[in-house]
């Protein structure tokens, strides 16, 4: 069975880019373009692992961790922060990883088989 992947980003060639390569390296993967809409998707869809933008509009990554984190079951998912924002790494401290934007491919698609497969 295909692992599942949530990308979660508001910029939306971003989005499609993550979304596209992931698929093409054998992944299922589901997108949301802001923190309310991830939410929904992660309770809807249950991802193996989330990749996470930090800053998003009307929302911002690390409240969307929080709200991750109070529930019992989604907390485990491990999430990939993805931004390109200074001091990114503390945003969430509890991330799997954290890379910059712009990111290396291979070094987003060895951390994703390192954490799921």
């Amino acid at each position: 069975m295909e692992k599942k992947i949530l990308v979660i980003d508001d910029d939306l060639s971003i989005r499609h880019y993550l979304v596209s390569l992931l698929r093409d390296h054998g992944y299922d993967v589901y997108e949301a373009g802001n923190a309310e809409e991830g939410l929904h998707q992660t309770g809807k869809y249950k991802p193996d692992l989330i990749t996470l933008d930090i800053e998003m509009p009307g929302d911002w990554g690390p409240r969307f961790y929080h709200q991750l984190s109070k529930d019992s079951e989604l907390k485990k998912i491990p999430v990939i922060v993805i931004s390109g924002l200074p001091g990114y790494q503390c945003a969430v401290m509890n991330a799997a990883a954290s890379i910059s934007k712009p990111f290396d491919r291979e070094e987003l698609l060895k951390i994703i088989k390192d954490k799921i497969g």
